[in-house]
């Protein structure tokens, strides 16, 4: 196993948004670490897979760093939800990634504002 950190600096636009990407990488996202700079209180954003869509992490109105354990809901081979019992809890597991980056987008954090986020990766090796 080895874990592996990559960190984004994001720069706004004078609207407040923007989108940046970590490099290619593949393996497990373990966690996503989102440092504060100066954007403004409040800021929104959605992290994805670029190929896929798939969700990792969306938040709105985020005024301080924080971190997320991003996990998405498993299903059975017959593409039913897996739960812990019946008509219980979704049973979650970490989001895998191949060959694929991470796409960050803001929305609503000041003109020209910066922030950073790592992104914790076990890519098995």
């Amino acid at each position: 196993m080895a874990i592996r950190r990559f960190v984004v600096t994001v720069t706004t636009a004078s609207d407040g948004s923007a989108t940046a990407y970590t490099p290619y990488l593949s393996g497990y996202i373990n966690a996503i670490e989102y440092i504060k700079t100066d954007y403004t209180d409040g800021v929104d954003f959605t992290i994805t897979a670029e190929a896929t869509g798939e969700t990792i992490w969306t938040e709105a109105n985020v005024n301080a760093a924080k971190v997320c354990l991003p996990r998405a809901a498993t299903h059975s081979t017959a593409g039913v939800a897996a739960l812990y019992a019946s008509g219980g809890t979704a049973v979650l597991e970490r989001i895998a990634l191949g060959r694929d980056r991470v796409k960050i987008v803001l929305a609503q954090g000041g003109a020209t504002k910066t922030g950073a986020f790592h992104v914790i990766v076990d890519d098995g090796k």
